[in-house]
């Protein structure tokens, strides 16, 4: 368990009624995240790791339980105090980059600066300094069509961090990347957690970012079936110990 838990989550359930059959898709699972810490989470299709992944990103509302950020219960909050919530702390990284094709890399970046409140001055500003982080400040004016896949996915996760998030949320992010080009945006996500103590939680299969997290958790059955450091499992290309 973290000593310095950013969140906690306790006896979590998620529960859809599919006709007259009860699915438990979050089962009463508890966790604590450290703040800074790289955490990975894995599981079959169904396993219910996308569930928790969306109820931890203020996505999805649980049945029953708690998911403490920091002082704040995000199941007491509003829809609308939801919303400001995930704009001010959490950015998300998706498989399929969802930019929208019509924006510039700079436009995309300062969308959510400006759902945040700055003016455009302050957005453009904030959009070309991570743009510059990942690398891309030389690729501002390019539209989604014009890069690569890898640089989509860097426009990505600089738009995520436009707003200075303390959890990056990470859905599959190198599952549509060649070995090298998902190897480069593993690196990335340990520099985030380096450079700005950003808490990284990412829902993956990719062997090379588990090698890289601190903790793995491992979803069965709506339930947390296993939790172990890299060190303690034994990772390798097509095989986990």
């Amino acid at each position: 368990m973290p000593a310095d838990a950013l969140i906690s989550i306790r006896d979590l359930r998620k529960i859809y009624r599919r006709g007259g059959e009860e699915v438990r898709a979050v089962d009463g699972i508890s966790l604590d995240i450290g703040r800074g810490e790289y955490l990975s989470i894995m599981g079959p299709s169904g396993s219910g790791k996308s569930t928790l992944f969306n109820l931890v990103g203020a996505l999805d509302r649980p049945t029953s339980g708690e998911v403490l950020i920091g002082s704040v219960s995000l199941p007491r909050l509003s829809s609308l105090e939801l919303a400001f919530f995930r704009c001010r702390h959490i950015g998300y990284v998706f498989q399929t980059y969802n930019l929208i094709p019509s924006l510039s890399a700079l436009e995309n970046v300062v969308l959510p600066a400006t759902f945040l409140g700055l003016d455009d001055n302050a957005a453009r500003t904030r959009a070309h300094e991570v743009l510059g982080y990942v690398g891309l400040d030389r690729r501002s004016d390019h539209r989604p069509h014009e890069l690569s896949g890898g640089q989509q996915q860097r426009v990505a996760i600089a738009r995520a961090l436009v707003n200075r998030p303390t959890i990056l949320l990470a859905d599959e992010p190198t599952a549509n990347l060649d070995l090298e080009t998902g190897r480069q945006i593993i690196d990335l996500f340990r520099q985030l957690v380096r450079d700005f103590g950003v808490t990284v939680i990412s829902a993956t299969h990719d062997h090379k970012m588990l090698a890289v997290s601190d903790r793995i958790v491992w979803i069965k059955n709506g339930k947390i079936d296993r939790v172990k450091t890299a060190a303690e499992m034994r990772i390798g290309v097509g095989a986990i110990g």
